[in-house]
Formats: C-alpha cells, sequence, structure tokens
C-alpha cells in the first residue's frame, strides 16, 4: 500500500478532493463549486445533498490518478465550521438546507438570551460568544420551524451536526455519528473542559442531546468508509474544523505561534498550549487539537467578510473580472485616495461583535475609481487585522510573527500591507492551502505515518516567504485613524 492521504476540504463557495503524498506534497486535486442559496437577507444556506454528492465525485474523480483505492493510506476531513446539518439517522437523507455560518436569522434568539442575562456564563463556559456565527441556534430554529426537523426530533431518528459529521455519516454508510472536538467546540454546547455535548447547555438552547453526534479526538482510528463508495473500506484518520486545520498546517503547535487564514472570511487563532483561553477583549476559546483524549487549546478571532468583499467587487460591482487582478490595481495608484472601506457586508465580527452592523464605503470623491476601490478593499484585511492584534495583545496574547495562508495571502500586495500595518513580519508558506495540508497532517499521524502530529508538521511543511515591514510610523497612523472613523460609521 501506498501512502497517498485523501483530504476532503469542505469549504463554504466549493468542495474539493487533494491527494497529498506523505511528505506534504499535493500529487491531485478535483474542485466542484458549491450553490449558495439566499431566500431572505441575511439567510445562507447549502445543500447537504449537494455537498455529499460532489464531495464523493470529486473524490472517486482523484483516486484512480494514483491508481486506485490500495494506494489510500487514510482519509483526513476539514470543513466549513458552524454550519448546521439535519438528517434522518434512518433513511441518511438530510431534511432541510443546511444553515451556514454567515446565516444571521438567529440573531431574535441570541438577543433575547442576551437579554435574559446568559452570555457571560456561557462565554466563561464555552469560550463563545451568543452570535447567529455559531451552530446552536441555527439547531433550535430548525426544529422550531421546519415540521420534518421536529417530526425527526419526534421520532428519535434526528441527527444533527456540523458538515463533517455529515460527511462521515455518509462516508461510513451510517455507521458513525460524529464529531471531532475542534468542531463540537464551536456550537455553544459543549464546554471548554467537556468531552461530550452538555446537557445543561442543550436543554439551556432547546437542542436534544440524543439527536447530537459524540465528541471524538482529531486524529487515529476515527471511521471507516463503506466499501461500495470506493471498491474498500478506507479509514478516516483525522479531523478538523478548518480553521484549526490551517493553523496545524501552519505547524503553530507550540504556545504564541500565530496564523490568519484569509478566505471567505478573515480568522486568525494564536495557540495557547494547555491554557484554557478566557479572553476579556471580546475574542474566543476554542479546542485547537485533541489527541489521545489531551486537548490544546487556542484564542480566535473572526472576521466574517475578507475575501467574500472580493467577490463582491467582482460580481456585484465589475471592479474586476478575476480577483488576481486587485493586486495589480492596488499597485497602480501610490494610496486609495482616501477611500477606505468597512466590509461589514454579513456584521462585523470580532472584536467589535455588531451583527446590525453594515457596510460602508468612505472618502469618496470624483477622483475615486477601481483602483482606488480595490486598493481600499484590500487594505481592510490589514486594518480588521490590526483591531485583532490590539485584542490579543490586551488578552496577554501578542503575536511576535504572523503566518498566513488561504486564497488571499497568495497576493503580495497585501501580504506586504499586513506586515506594514501590523508591523511585524509575515510568512507565507509556498504552499497557501494550509487548511488542506493540516487535515493531512492530521490524517498521516493518526494513520502512524509519523509518530504524532509535531513530527508530521515538521515533515509535510514547505519553503516560506518573508515579508518586513516598511511602513513610517506616521503612514500607518494616518491609515489607521482614517479607518476608525469609517468604522464608527458602520
Amino acid at each position: 500500500m501506498s501512502d497517498y492521504i485523501l483530504v476532503l476540504d469542505e469549504g463554504t463557495t466549493s468542495t474539493r478532493a487533494m491527494l497529498f503524498a506523505a511528505d506534504g506534497v499535493l500529487v491531485a486535486s478535483s474542485q466542484a463549486p458549491l450553490t449558495q442559496h439566499y431566500p431572505r437577507a441575511g439567510w445562507v444556506e447549502h445543500d447537504p445533498q449537494e455537498i455529499w454528492d460532489k464531495t464523493l465525485a470529486c473524490a472517486r474523480e482523484v483516486i484512480p490518478r494514483v491508481g486506485g483505492a490500495a494506494m489510500i493510506a487514510c482519509i483526513g476531513i476539514t470543513n466549513q465550521r458552524e454550519t448546521v446539518v439535519a438528517w434522518d439517522k434512518a433513511s441518511g437523507a438530510p431534511l432541510t438546507h443546511a444553515i451556514v455560518w454567515q446565516d444571521r436569522r438567529t440573531e431574535p434568539l441570541c438577543a433575547a438570551l442576551r437579554e435574559a442575562g446568559e452570555e457571560e456564563a456561557i462565554a466563561a463556559r464555552t469560550g463563545l460568544r451568543l452570535d447567529p456565527y455559531f451552530s446552536a441556534t441555527k439547531m433550535r430554529w430548525m426544529l422550531e420551524n421546519v415540521p420534518e426537523v421536529h417530526a425527526a426530533a419526534e421520532r428519535g431518528t434526528l441527527a444533527l451536526g456540523t458538515v463533517e459529521s455529515w460527511l462521515v455519516f455518509k462516508l461510513t454508510g451510517g455507521a458513525a455519528h460524529v464529531s471531532d472536538a475542534s468542531n463540537a467546540s464551536r456550537t455553544l454546547l459543549m464546554g471548554l473542559e467537556d468531552a461530550q455535548f452538555d446537557e445543561g447547555l442543550c436543554e439551556l438552547f432547546g437542542v436534544p442531546r440524543a439527536a447530537l453526534p459524540g465528541v471524538t479526538d482529531m486524529a487515529g482510528p476515527l471511521g471507516l468508509t463503506d466499501k461500495a463508495l470506493f471498491g474498500r473500506a478506507i479509514p478516516i484518520t483525522g479531523l478538523a474544523g478548518d480553521q484549526q486545520a490551517a493553523t496545524i498546517g501552519q505547524a503553530c503547535l507550540a504556545p504564541g505561534q500565530t496564523k490568519a487564514t484569509y478566505g471567505t472570511g478573515a480568522f486568525v487563532l494564536t495557540c495557547q498550549g494547555s491554557r484554557i483561553p478566557r479572553s476579556t477583549n471580546r475574542l474566543l476559546g476554542t479546542v485547537l487539537t485533541q489527541i489521545d483524549g489531551q486537548r490544546s487549546y487556542a484564542i480566535e478571532g473572526s472576521v466574517f467578510v475578507a475575501g467574500s468583499l472580493i467577490q463582491w467587487l467582482r460580481d456585484s460591482l465589475g471592479i474586476v473580472a478575476v480577483a488576481e487582478e486587485t493586486e495589480a490595481l492596488a499597485r497602480s495608484i501610490p494610496d486609495s485616495g482616501g477611500v477606505v472601506i468597512v466590509p461589514a457586508l454579513a456584521g462585523l465580527g470580532a472584536p467589535h461583535w455588531q451583527p446590525q452592523a453594515r457596510g460602508v464605503i468612505a472618502g469618496l470623491s470624483f477622483a475615486s475609481g477601481k483602483a482606488e476601490l480595490a486598493r481600499a478593499a484590500l487594505e481592510a484585511m490589514a486594518h480588521q487585522t490590526h483591531d485583532l492584534a490590539a485584542a490579543f495583545a490586551a488578552d496577554g496574547a501578542p503575536w511576535q510573527a504572523l503566518r498566513i495562508d488561504g486564497g488571499m495571502a497568495a497576493n503580495d500586495w497585501m501580504a506586504q500591507d499586513l506586515a506594514d500595518i501590523l508591523g511585524l513580519p509575515v510568512e507565507r508558506p509556498a504552499f497557501v492551502e494550509t487548511t488542506a495540508l493540516g487535515a493531512a497532517m492530521l490524517a498521516a499521524s493518526g494513520a502512524g505515518l509519523y509518530p504524532d502530529l509535531p513530527a508530521a508538521a515538521e515533515a509535510m511543511r514547505g519553503a516560506l516567504t518573508r515579508f518586513e515591514p516598511a511602513m513610517t510610523d506616521d503612514v500607518r497612523a494616518a491609515r489607521l485613524t482614517m479607518w476608525r472613523k469609517a468604522l464608527a460609521a458602520a
């Protein structure tokens, strides 16, 4: 048997199957777009059946490229977190559309719980805030508003889970209903010190504990695929939410090491080791790894809009034809001409947590054109990241350097702008899709290809490019002053 690792990377806008060699080199990939459903303003949904069908199709496309299933040592899965799927355990069929992490429909429920004085106790227990971003209120909404979900709960056949739970259930032919600890820690239903979902939290949010998966390690023997799917039962040995996977892929496994992923949103995690994070600056505590029952934690800041801002400029405004054009446009002018974009198109995440905030474009004049808008959009990434850096430092987790990844990280201008605004070195790996690489590292260690996760990370992480800060203090201060004024308007 060869040592190829199949990674199923379930993102917000697409699904991918990627084959890695044991040394971390990508050898094959297949990708399919996911349909975005927007039934109402602020609602975002996916079709779970489409997720499964396209994931399976992508896997079946890449596996023959290395000689078939006999050449696959193991499978790792990484996924968009907080998105909720409801299905019937008996039939294996989804009961309704998945509610995506970006969805804001449960803000009234979150507000009611805040008004009831529940938020601080929940934050202390789970490390999370009361926000529609997280999974529990999505589950409650489904139970109260989708008759098929309510009926399945009454029958005792309801299964609720995040996307990795859905994929493992389908891959194993219904044999496994599990959630790894990193995804489970994003639901509001498990305390950071808990081994499983908590009955009291389930009762508070109105979610039946019996419908939830069992919480597992993130590496090790987690399930076997149905032989009928690929012609052979392949072990599933790695599971992680996408941001934890990216942190692992960046080898941020020691306390203080920090990564930022710039994809649809922007997500910064700083490893805290075995110390449970307790933020006083509206950041989040989350499980980073759980292996052999032992956990490490991270403090996290989540920005809701990053790459999706560039997508909006492309698809809704026609500023660019492809996202890569933004770099040339940004370089074509000396500054943004006073244009500042606050990309609160889905509210503001950390450290502000203002779900009702809306986007602002400030400083427009007749001199403003598409170059100014494109540059301001890229500058917004550094501005938002700077706000997070200040909050992390106030929580006792200052950054010494920032390791970046995700699709936007390939933009050299943006990477340099981050270093300039943060006043810190920024490191970018040659292979920026570190979410998938982290899932491969987990799966490789879980399958015994490496003795442990640090060994897998050391062997599989590639070369780096380093960006050093070069901006003067007065230019940086002027940029941030304009940003804060525009932010106040949002």
